[in-house]
């Protein structure tokens, strides 16, 4: 049994096989008498879903007044990083430094690893800069250590110092931007490893794919999909998901439609990413046809799923679907909703005009509703009209995020809207009197591989004299359709040419000019925007695609707009 033991355990992949086996070598009497075979079963179940059963195991070795050694302990903190066991961890460490083996390699780097897991991030260090030998995976450890605890500033100087990286230290690094948020830094580290010759694993390209997507670098995250083919990688579960959310969020959700229809394996991740994918372009009635073909291959919903299928109702307006969908929840699935879903059905609910029910489903809910709840239901108030439900909302979200700024300005759109220009007024000087600054409006679109950033009013753009040029063609184009500035959408106290000035610098406008002498007459143009589109670019934006043949595709806070032929796919509710 013991000659055939290593290989036997590397095969096994559950709890319960590895349990049989350590039963099996007590009773032979073989266990207790080999720190081999302890080492072994510990770095067996540290592969498992169950890391906690090293532990037992360790100290049965030391009951048995054996000696761990080098092997020993990477093991041992490997199921403690994982639990994560701190005080075993702490304990492991203490042995080590009682048996001298802390200073090998295999030990340090683990305790390095288990440091940083714990967020302990200074001791970590302090390991890692007293080592008397080190290797790349130290690094990657400590470098891992300070994205966890998001110092990605300290992260990158270490990155730098790291005097041989691999694979995993560019992915390490790479991960960290994308997760951060700082996307842009993150697909030119990877342009930098590619120059530098390296090879990228999955891990890497699945953070390049959620740069390209927090971007809407389309031409980038085509390039991944092909890469993929040209090197016969296979695309896994994890790689397909995440090019299914990349050409989601880019707005191709057709080219990921194909992704997940050529996929040989699907989990509930890639059944859920399409079905949201396809609720956010407002292709309601697929994504529920493809919730219900989920639920006939046997895949069972999670909370994150019925999300993707309430979102899906939404924004088609489905709104007896979405009242069966959510009641399945609890009386089908067991799954009790959550924050998330209640503000589902209660953005379908105002969407559709059914405030008085959204409202009587927000003071019904079993915990208090959120900033997004009340978000949702203020945004049922704008385009329904509801005043006197929108002064409501406001106290509620006012209270949640008093310093947010889109809160004043939406109940500031809402009252002008309804012709109650001095309390518009009122609203944008309390605004004002509480010091609370209006976030500025900043759009992105990719030409050519290479992402370009428009502010509002942005003039460093180096072609801006000819992006100027076209806005000033267009709105001449679009005055003659008939088109006005919607100057209420303005907050500032200037007078009117200035405001028709400020409208006509929005940073998806300067965008989509950019996008205009930049590309192809019949290309689409797609533009992310960190803010909701204002009603005048709404507008005209559905002008520019009647006037230029053009498809814009423009994601921004709340949703997808696809804007063909002077219409909007959002039907201009968003």
């Amino acid at each position: 049994m013991s000659l055939h033991f290593p290989a036997l355990v590397s095969r096994c992949t559950h709890p319960r096989q590895l349990h049989q086996i350590q039963a099996h070598l007590t009773a032979a009497g073989l266990l207790l008498s080999s720190v081999f075979l302890h080492n072994a079963l510990i770095r067996a179940h540290a592969r498992t879903p169950s890391p906690h059963a090293s532990l037992p195991l360790y100290a049965q070795l030391l009951r048995s007044g054996l000696l761990p050694d080098t092997h020993t302990f990477p093991f041992l903190l490997k199921a403690c990083s994982l639990i994560p066991a701190r005080p075993q961890g702490l304990s492991a460490h203490a042995h080590s430094l009682k048996l001298g083996l802390d200073s090998h390699l295999f030990v340090n780097n683990a305790l390095i690893h288990f440091y940083s897991v714990i967020g302990a991030i200074a001791d970590a260090r302090h390991l890692l800069d007293h080592a008397r030998e080190f290797d790349a995976v130290s690094y990657n450890s400590m470098i891992s250590g300070y994205v966890r605890i998001g110092d990605l500033g300290t992260a990158r100087r270490l990155f730098d110092e790291t005097p041989a990286r691999n694979v995993v230290t560019w992915s390490a690094m790479i991960s960290g931007y994308a997760q951060g948020g700082h996307s842009k830094e993150a697909l030119g580290l990877f342009s930098r490893m590619q120059s530098e010759a390296f090879k990228p694993n999955d891990t890497t390209l699945v953070s390049v794919l959620a740069a390209c997507a927090h971007l809407g670098a389309l031409e980038q995250g085509k390039w991944v999909h092909g890469y993929l083919r040209s090197n016969g990688i296979k695309i896994s579960v994890f790689l397909g998901t995440s090019l299914i959310d990349m050409y989601a969020k880019c707005g191709e959700v057709e080219l990921g439609l194909e992704v997940f229809n050529g996929m040989q394996e699907k989990n509930l991740l890639a059944w859920t990413t399409i079905i949201k994918g396809l609720a956010m372009h407002g292709r309601g009635m697929e994504a529920l046809k493809l919730f219900s073909e989920m639920e006939k291959c046997g895949v069972v919903p999670d909370d994150i799923a019925f999300i993707g299928a309430l979102c899906a109702c939404t924004h088609a307006g489905l709104v007896n679907e979405g009242r069966k969908i959510f009641d399945s929840m609890s009386r089908h699935y067991g799954i009790r909703p959550k924050l998330e879903h209640y503000g589902c059905m209660v953005d379908l609910l105002a969407r559709s005009g059914l405030l008085h029910e959204a409202r009587q489903l927000v003071e019904s809910m079993p915990m208090e509703p959120d900033a997004l709840i009340w978000g949702a239901l203020m945004a049922g108030c704008r385009f329904h009209k509801n005043v006197e439900l929108a002064e409501h909302v406001v106290k509620h979200l006012i209270q949640l995020e008093p310093d947010r700024s889109g809160v004043y300005v939406l109940l500031a759109n809402i009252y002008a809207a309804s012709g109650r220009h001095d309390d518009a007024r009122k609203t944008r000087f309390l605004m004002k009197t509480k010091g609370i600054p209006k976030t500025p409006g900043c759009s992105l679109i990719e030409i050519g591989g290479t992402v370009h950033q428009f502010l509002v009013s942005d003039t460093t753009h180096p072609q801006i004299k000819d992006i100027l040029m076209k806005w000033e063609e267009i709105e001449n184009r679009i005055r003659l359709e008939g088109y006005s500035p919607d100057k209420k959408e303005v907050l500032l106290d200037i007078d009117e040419e200035d405001k028709e000035d400020a409208l006509a610098r929005h940073s998806e406008k300067l965008a989509i000019a950019f996008g205009l002498i930049s590309t192809r007459d019949g290309m689409a143009i797609r533009v992310v925007k960190n803010l909701r589109v204002c009603g005048d670019c709404h507008h005209v934006i559905k002008l520019i695609t009647k006037l230029y043949d053009r498809e814009i595709v423009v994601r921004d806070r709340t949703r997808f707009h696809l804007f063909r032929g002077g219409s909007c796919s959002c039907k201009d509710y968003w």
